[in-house]
């Protein structure tokens, strides 16, 4: 499994954006739609149904296309090789090697090889999120009583 990501092009973005909107407007337009949305192919006008939680998904790809990123997928429950993790992460191997070491993140051993699961990367990196909102919201604290700002 690959975990890099799907760089769109400029086309891909513009086309993204549009189809962004669409998708979203009708999710605005339809909050308590049911749990099977019907998806119109507008090339052959055959009709698909989707679960609403793989369209509110979709909707997130879009939101990163548009906005000129790459999007991977990668299942939840997926080991990941320490470089596929670090990619993930966007960190050096050997940064994340220190992490799995100090404890951050699980990580189990495969013969001498580490495997990471997605979900203890994700969990690690709300963590990390959360511990960067607190520091950022102490430095303002500080600042604001230091008539800095």
């Amino acid at each position: 499994m690959t975990v890099a990501p799907i760089q769109p092009n400029s086309s891909d973005a513009l086309a993204a954006r549009d189809a962004l909107r669409r998708v979203r407007g009708y999710l605005r337009r339809h909050p308590d739609s049911p749990a099977r949305i019907p998806v119109v192919v507008e090339e052959t006008r055959e009709e698909l149904v989707m679960p609403r939680a793989a369209v509110e998904l979709l909707a997130a790809i879009l939101a990163h296309m548009a906005a000129g990123r790459g999007v991977s997928v990668v299942p939840a429950h997926a080991e990941l090789t320490t470089q596929e993790a670090a990619d993930l992460l966007n960190v050096s191997r050997p940064y994340l090697i220190g992490l799995l070491e100090a404890g951050e993140i699980e990580y189990r051993l495969v013969g001498t090889h580490r495997r990471v699961r997605v979900e203890s990367l994700l969990d690690y990196r709300r963590k990390d999120d959360q511990r960067r909102r607190e520091a950022a919201d102490e430095l303002s604290a500080a600042t604001r009583e230091l008539g800095l700002d």
